[in-house]
C-alpha cells in the first residue's frame, strides 16, 4: 500500500507493474487474508500496529474487489484498468500534439516491438500501452524466476522501457497540470 502510493506518485508504469504483482501475490495466497497477514504483513517490523491494520485493510479491500470483479483466477482490477485507460488517453493526446514530437519519435521506435508482441498475443490482443506493460511484466517475472533473457528481447525491452518512462514522465506532469502549460518535449 505504501509502496503503491509512492509508485503511483512517482512512476505510473512502475505502479501498474507493482499492482499486477500484488494481484498475483494475492492469488498465490489463495485470497486468504490469514495467510497474507502471517506471510506478508507480519514481516513489516518497521510498521506500527495502526499501519499494519491499514495494510491489512488494503489487502482485504483488494481481495474483495477481486472477488466482486471476478478476477480471482486471472485478469486485472478495474482500478488498474482505469490507469491504463488514462495512459492510453494521454498517449493519444501526446501523439496528436506536435509539441511532443520527441514522444512521437520514441513511440514510432517502439511500434515495431508492439506489433510483434501483439502478433504473438493471439486472441488476447491489448492496446499499445497495455502491450508494453504486459511485456515489461513478463520480463519482470522471468527475471524473478532467474530465467535467461535473449539479446533481442533485452533490446526490445530497453526500447519499451524508454518509451514507457517517457509516458510516465508526461503522466506525472499531466497529473500535476503542468504538461500542456509547458513548451512541449522536455525529456
Amino acid at each position: 500500500m505504501y509502496t503503491a502510493s509512492e509508485k503511483k506518485r512517482d512512476n505510473i508504469a512502475e505502479y501498474i507493474l507493482y499492482m499486477w504483482q500484488i494481484e498475483d501475490l494475492i492469488r498465490a495466497y489463495g485470497l486468504d487474508m490469514d495467510k497474507i497477514d502471517a506471510e506478508i504483513i507480519s514481516r513489516y517490523t518497521d510498521l506500527t500496529d495502526a499501519q499494519k491494520r491499514e495494510l491489512h485493510e488494503w489487502y482485504e479491500s483488494l481481495i474483495d474487489m477481486m472477488r466482486r470483479e471476478d478476477v480471482v483466477q486471472k485478469g486485472h482490477l478495474q482500478i488498474n484498468k482505469n490507469v491504463i485507460i488514462a495512459l492510453d488517453d494521454l498517449h493519444r493526446r501526446l501523439l496528436a500534439d506536435e509539441k511532443f514530437s520527441a514522444y512521437a519519435a520514441e513511440f514510432y521506435k517502439t511500434l515495431p516491438y508492439i506489433v510483434e508482441l501483439r502478433a504473438k498475443a493471439g486472441e488476447e490482443k491489448a492496446g499499445e500501452i497495455e502491450t508494453c506493460l504486459n511485456a515489461l511484466y513478463m520480463i519482470l517475472m522471468l527475471r524473478m524466476k532467474g530465467q535467461e533473457i535473449s539479446k533481442e528481447t533485452s533490446e526490445a525491452l530497453g526500447q519499451i522501457s524508454r518509451f514507457m518512462a517517457m509516458l510516465s514522465h508526461y503522466y506525472k506532469k499531466d497529473y500535476n497540470n503542468q504538461l500542456f502549460t509547458d513548451s512541449g518535449d522536455d525529456m
